[in-house]
């Protein structure tokens, strides 16, 4: 691919907006997948288990496409792949929608996870491409918070509107969106080298080490499956205190604030405390704040979820920060798919687990399982500690 003809600090702007505009509506596509199932099991009388199994459905195919999605950017394009995955969940929510069937459901979010798969690995990489030296960790920092605008936003429009027209209707709407958001990508984002190799001697310098590489994959790969899993639970846990839809829209839009909080507030305490520390910090605090708004009444949890999202979502601005540390510049593109590629896995099974456990064991007993996965985080990220020190 070929760099526009445009001055660099231009093209880097353009680049970190439109891909962030990008990130703010395939996570909030995402995450507003968490109103609808509630809905889904009013309807077809689903247990926790199909809940989880439908999630499974949607990251399952968003896992499968994350490797695909960076090997066809290198060949076809970054920004054309990029559009055609947000086409891609538009025609699957409008399936969805406008089908008003489980089948149809399921093909939908299928449809729509495969093309979710193209952000994540797309995205990073043309952010990372774009940005050298320093500000590559500042600009995938502010990417990263991005994605929770959209997830503050559009599970909040999601819930209006479906309270107003009903879940298929908004749908469609947001399939409209998409559609939207796909014409704005591929008429404004200009091509960009994936790799950074324009300008090597000012990129990371990134050094391969493969074992801190993969530690930092093990421990993001255990705090995506507590999100996912503290996820697929909350609206049920809210609507067990007695919330109604557009209040479960608001708990999520509350978590998903905290959460954009924290991919901001972390990345300044992960430079003024070091990597190690601050995730410590947030992987504890997680696991207690959990703890704290289960037995709490629906107006202290609703208070409460803002700083469980800020610990829960905190964590990932610094690891995905970390990464170009520990991967050379012609090695980023596939570190980030695999990275991805691992949460997205993680995102598909856990539901489904966490989904047969509830239905096992209760609700409240499944989130403080939920709760304790994040403790096992701790000795692999004390571990990562001499990763730094050979610095």
């Amino acid at each position: 691919m070929t760099i526009a003809v445009s001055s660099p600090t231009t093209t880097a702007r353009r680049t970190l907006a439109v891909c962030g505009g990008a990130h703010a509506l395939h996570d909030g596509f995402t995450d507003l997948l968490n109103v609808l199932y509630p809905l889904l099991q009013s309807q077809f009388g689903l247990s926790y288990g199909a809940i989880g199994a439908l999630k499974t459905c949607y990251s399952g195919a968003m896992a499968t496409g994350q490797i695909p999605s960076g090997l066809l950017a290198e060949r076809f394009g970054g920004v054309r792949i990029l559009a055609l995955g947000t086409l891609m969940i538009a025609g699957g929510y409008a399936l969805a929608g406008l089908s008003g069937s489980l089948y149809g459901v399921i093909a939908g979010l299928i449809l729509a996870g495969i093309g979710a798969s193209t952000q994540h690995p797309i995205g990073s990489s043309l952010v990372a491409a774009a940005y050298h030296g320093p500000r590559s960790r500042t600009a995938l920092g502010t990417y990263n918070f991005t994605g929770d605008v959209g997830k503050v936003l559009l599970p909040a429009l999601f819930a209006l509107v479906a309270a107003a027209l009903g879940w298929q209707q908004a749908l469609v709407v947001m399939a409209a969106l998409a559609v939207v958001g796909a014409g704005i990508i591929i008429a404004s984002l200009k091509p960009i080298v994936m790799h950074g190799k324009a300008e090597p001697s000012k990129a990371v310098a990134g050094q391969d080490r493969p074992w801190a590489y993969w530690l930092l994959f093990s421990i993001h790969i255990a705090d995506d499956l507590v999100r996912t899993g503290f996820l697929i639970f909350l609206p049920f846990l809210l609507r067990n205190k007695g919330a109604d839809l557009p209040t479960i829209g608001l708990g999520l839009s509350l978590l998903f604030a905290g959460g954009a909080a924290g991919k901001l507030v972390m990345g300044w305490v992960g430079q003024k405390l070091g990597v190690v520390p601050s995730v410590l910090l947030t992987e504890i605090a997680t696991t207690l704040l959990i703890l704290a708004a289960l037995p709490l009444p629906l107006d202290y949890a609703l208070l409460l979820l803002p700083a469980v999202g800020l610990m829960l979502n905190g964590t990932s601005s610094v690891l995905y920060g970390t990464i170009p540390e520990f991967v050379s510049p012609e090695r980023r593109t596939k570190a980030f798919a695999v990275f991805y590629t691992g949460g997205s896995v993680a995102g598909a099974t856990g539901p489904l687990l966490f989904g047969l456990l509830g239905d096992l064991i209760g609700l409240t007993t499944a989130l403080v399982a939920v709760s304790c996965v994040a403790l096992t985080t701790v000795p692999m990220v004390w571990a990562l500690r001499p990763a730094f020190a050979d610095d």
